[in-house]
């Protein structure tokens, strides 16, 4: 069995655009369960850009069990005249796995970019890694494709962890 105090360092920009590159929407609420019945997993950081005005998604998410830590974001202009919102949270997250480490026996990264390829590599090393959750199979860093061993794919479990849809008239 496995230990009962597991973490998960979740890149939710990378998992919610992952998700939805195919082809349908993650309930948060469901993943977490996911993670705390699958993976025995006790805290779940959630890595997210900050913006002002989806206050309501962050109370959300930390109601159904999530310790959202805030990423400062930025605003440019693209080519194209449009805006972008850009909060990379790589570093946040690798930061506190280790400023964590202590405090878990496993970790369970979720995230399919390569950026994380040093943390999973060292956590691997260490034997602290439990799993790294990639959400989409067809795009993921080849960086961490040598850890096959460790990876699940999400794309399959939709059913599982999906939204439920809306009828039409609701």
């Amino acid at each position: 069995m496995q230990p009962s105090n597991n973490h998960a360092f979740i890149d939710s920009q990378n998992l919610n655009l992952g998700i939805r590159d195919c082809g349908w929407q993650l309930d948060f609420g469901r993943f977490r369960r996911y993670l705390a019945d699958k993976y025995r997993v006790s805290k779940a950081f959630l890595f997210i850009g900050y913006v002002a005005g989806n206050e309501a998604l962050y109370t959300y998410l930390q109601s159904v069990g999530y310790l959202v830590i805030f990423k400062p974001t930025l605003e440019h202009k693209k080519s194209d005249g449009t805006l972008h919102t850009k909060g990379n949270v790589d570093a946040e997250l690798v930061l506190h796995a280790m400023i964590q480490y202590p405090n878990y026996d496993k970790a369970v990264i979720v995230s399919g970019d390569g950026d994380f390829h040093c943390l999973v590599e060292y956590l691997a090393k260490q034997g602290k890694l439990l799993r790294v959750i990639v959400p989409n199979r067809k795009k993921y860093s080849a960086l961490l494709r040598r850890f096959i061993p460790y990876i699940v794919y999400l794309n399959d479990l939709e059913r599982k962890l999906g939204k439920e849809k809306q009828k039409d008239g609701d």
